[in-house]
């Protein structure tokens, strides 16, 4: 089977990659010049996890990715007044947990790549025409390329969603984020080895040092408003620039091109309509809140290319993990980036409480949520 994945973003590669060693021809279109370089780091853990090991990726992402020693939330001078242990979540999933960037995980899928993938940078979707015996891709350089299948691998903004399933599947959270990677050796000094979080209302920073001595940032703020600034960089200084402890140096350090987005859900009552079919967060987002978005990504790219000619069993057997991990998210989102004084408070009893023997189970199994088997 010729199939056409549109995305070369963390679903799109381990789809690719998954075809590929199962004998398909794969061509993956992907809109961007080249490899994104930003995005924030994530906890990898979970089906994805699963389904990198079974591929023979997961060597190569142990190699890229940290092992963090806890989460600390630190206020207006730096102090930690909060923090959690990773080595508890890690037990909470059997030492099968490793943080990696995003542009890392990528990678990892991108360099392995099995003959019979062509992985195509410049390749803009504009429009699909699904017929009777193959489907018709017409790209924004005017020309055409065709397959026995299309995928939608795109993201949360996926235009070939947009293309064959119409607009208005996107639930807006609440939130605008940000990422980006600044040079400061003693700002590294002071994170290295662990997540350092802002401890504050409605907006926090988030801090950790990489190995080749950059320090990586990620932000995150409450707004009412969906659409997204013209300047991004200038947002976030906006945002976040009366902060304290050694924000204003990040910021007065990050570069003018920076990952910026909202933070949203994809909602779509089917996944597939003739030879088209969604994966990913172009289906299925689940946001930063739930926290296993790149998992469930690789998990469902596991699962769709076991069921290529059965689609609906391939919605069947991933929406109600998807649908789970989604509704969890939103229940949690108050609690993820407080809005207010008291809910902060409460949130750093939380974790104080997480450190007493039992506690710190519960809490971390809470965190990374039921387990989900690819089968």
């Amino acid at each position: 089977m010729k199939v056409l994945v549109s995305g070369a973003g963390i679903a799109g590669l381990a789809l690719a990659h998954r075809l590929g060693t199962l004998g398909h021809q794969v061509v993956v279109l992907e809109q961007a010049d080249g490899p994104r370089t930003s995005g924030y780091m994530i906890d990898f853990f979970g089906p994805g996890y699963d389904a990198a090991e079974r591929m023979g990726v997961l060597p190569r992402l142990l190699d890229l990715g940290y092992r963090v020693a806890e989460a600390a939330y630190v206020d207006a001078r730096g102090h930690r007044v909060a923090g959690l242990r990773f080595d508890r979540m890690a037990r909470a999933v059997n030492g099968r947990l490793v943080s990696i960037l995003r542009p890392d995980l990528e990678r990892a899928f991108r360099e392995d790549l099995p003959v019979g993938v062509t992985l195509r940078f410049g390749a803009r979707v504009v429009a699909v025409q699904d017929g009777p015996t193959r489907v018709d891709v017409r790209l924004a350089d005017g020309s055409t390329v065709s397959g026995d299948l299309l995928v939608g691998a795109d993201g949360v903004h996926s235009a070939v969603r947009g293309l064959v399933f119409g607009d208005g599947h996107i639930r807006y959270l609440g939130f605008h984020t940000a990422a980006f990677t600044f040079d400061d050796p003693e700002v590294h000094a002071l994170v290295a080895g662990r997540f350092c979080v802002t401890d504050t209302v409605s907006r926090q920073v988030g801090f950790y040092g990489l190995r080749d001595g950059r320090v990586a940032a990620f932000t995150v703020h409450r707004t009412p408003s969906p659409d997204l600034p013209a300047d991004p960089r200038a947002e976030v200084v906006r945002a976040y620039g009366s902060l304290g402890w050694v924000v204003p140096r990040a910021l007065a350090r990050c570069p003018e091109e920076i990952y910026y987005d909202q933070v949203a859900q994809v909602q779509l009552p089917k996944w597939s309509s003739g030879r088209v079919v969604l994966v990913g967060d172009a289906c299925g987002a689940v946001s930063l809140l739930a926290g296993q978005g790149a998992s469930l990504g690789i998990g469902g790219a596991w699962v769709l290319a076991d069921h290529l000619h059965d689609l609906t069993a391939y919605e069947h057997t991933w929406r109600p993990v998807v649908e789970a991990k989604q509704q969890v998210a939103r229940s949690g989102a108050r609690w993820f980036l407080p809005a207010s004084p008291w809910r902060l408070r409460a949130r750093r009893v939380a974790m104080r409480l997480s450190g007493l023997p039992g506690v710190d189970r519960v809490v971390a199994t809470s965190l990374v949520g039921k387990p989900v088997t690819l089968g």
